[in-house]
């Protein structure tokens, strides 16, 4: 997705953002318009996060807020990225969702709103929580401290 179209889009700023659909649907590609505005999913086992390893943070790809850390990510086997925990208390909001004949809690970005998925209580410790998150509505930025101290360790 080309960010440089979405005005919204920031690492660092959180005043919640508030456009319409229609303001969404010219600044967002089709499929994180999908997920984020019209409450889609993903099919399991699809996104590239899946299996992603990689150590960093994830954000929106709506609004760019942070929401995950790598560390928290752990393999639930449910076709999606799944979490334990979100980066902050302000990261994600919590809905009822009594959509397709069940009672389930939505995650939404708690700076643009964006569906985000749903969260369980069959996680692993210390939250006892799995996040189970769409990709396509993931943006990643690899630690950099990480990747420099792991190339001067390969110098040396």
């Amino acid at each position: 997705m080309d960010k440089s179209k979405n005005p919204v889009y920031s690492r660092t700023d959180t005043t919640p953002v508030k456009l319409s659909n229609e303001e969404w649907q010219k600044i967002l590609s089709p499929e994180v318009y999908y997920i984020a505005r019209q409450k889609g999913t993903e099919r399991p086992w699809t996104s590239k996060f899946e299996n992603f390893k990689e150590v960093g943070t994830y954000y929106c790809a709506a609004c760019g807020n942070p929401l995950f850390k790598s560390d928290t990510k752990f393999d639930s086997g449910c076709g999606w990225p799944s979490f334990y925990e979100p980066i902050s208390k302000n990261s994600v909001i919590y809905l009822e969702d009594r959509s397709h004949g069940m009672i389930r809690t939505e995650v939404q970005c708690g700076r643009c709103q964006a569906h985000l998925g749903h969260v369980f209580d069959d996680g692993p410790p210390p939250t006892g929580l799995r996040y189970c998150i769409n990709g396509v509505i993931l943006d990643f930025e690899k630690a950099q401290d990480i990747e420099k101290e792991y190339k001067q360790q390969k110098k040396s």
